[in-house]
């Protein structure tokens, strides 16, 4: 195995763990998409990146196969000067919210959307 494999290789299982089904990323999406508004009423700007992997393997035909694989969305937030205030998911099973806000690097737990946004405003009124 050339050392190039073993890279692709290295990230493709990476990347496995955080495959999630088109049912799970739905739900997910709702969930933060909750959180959103929220945000917006409080006039913080976020946004959902919803990252899709398309894996395509050639074989001569005239369309390309492959594999399609969805990642879990997250929602960023960044502060007035650019900076990522913080970052939201949804735990693959808990279906908890999974916050990294401000200089903390250590996910924080949290099960309510307010909760959430409580605490993406500190990190923001921190940040700003």
């Amino acid at each position: 195995m050339t050392s190039a494999q073993a890279v692709t290789e290295s990230r493709s299982t990476e990347h496995e763990d955080d495959e999630v089904s088109d049912a799970t990323a739905t739900r997910h999406d709702a969930a933060l998409a909750s959180v959103q508004r929220l945000l917006k009423a409080r006039g913080v700007r976020s946004y959902v990146v919803h990252t899709i992997v398309l894996r395509l393997f050639g074989d001569g035909r005239p369309y390309a196969l492959g594999q399609r694989r969805r990642h879990a969305p997250e929602l960023a937030v960044h502060g007035n000067a650019g900076w990522m205030v913080a970052t939201v998911t949804m735990g693959p099973r808990s279906g908890c919210y999974l916050i990294s806000a401000g200089n903390n690097t250590d996910l924080q737990t949290v099960r309510e959307p307010q909760q959430v946004v409580d605490l993406i405003l500190l990190a923001y009124s921190q940040a700003t």
